[in-house]
């Protein structure tokens, strides 16, 4: 088995893993982050309602330009804080953060962190 198609089926093993024990409620819907190699996105999603309820990425529209190349952890950055006001926006106190089997390193820990600050700018319960 090719190295970078052995190293998808292990982080989809380990996805598959916390999805087991992460869930999105209606009140608490779940952050989900996926990480290509030049961009990341991220969603947030009602699993009981099956809905999306706010997106973003680096190739968002409103993103694109400010975020600059979109593999730099300060792209990362701006995707996180630019999801955490589409949450406040729509009303959400608090979300689940689901790193998608990716480490809490990096990228994926950047836009945790600038979402975070974000709930917490608005005095909402946040993570």
């Amino acid at each position: 088995m090719k190295k970078s198609k052995q190293r998808t089926s292990f982080r989809l093993r380990r996805h598959r893993r916390v999805r087991r024990k992460v869930e999105g409620t209606p009140e608490r819907p779940r952050l989900c982050v996926y990480r290509s190699s030049k961009h990341i996105y991220a969603q947030v999603i009602d699993d009981w309602n099956q809905r999306t309820l706010a997106a973003c990425s680096t190739r968002s529209p409103e993103l694109r330009e400010v975020a600059g190349k979109g593999y730099t952890t300060g792209s990362a950055a701006k995707v996180g804080e630019a999801i955490g006001r589409k949450c406040i926006e729509q009303g959400l106190r608090a979300v689940v953060f689901d790193r998608g089997g990716y480490k809490y390193h990096g990228r994926v820990k950047a836009l945790a962190e600038a979402a975070r600050k974000q709930f917490e700018e608005a005095g909402a319960d946040g993570f």
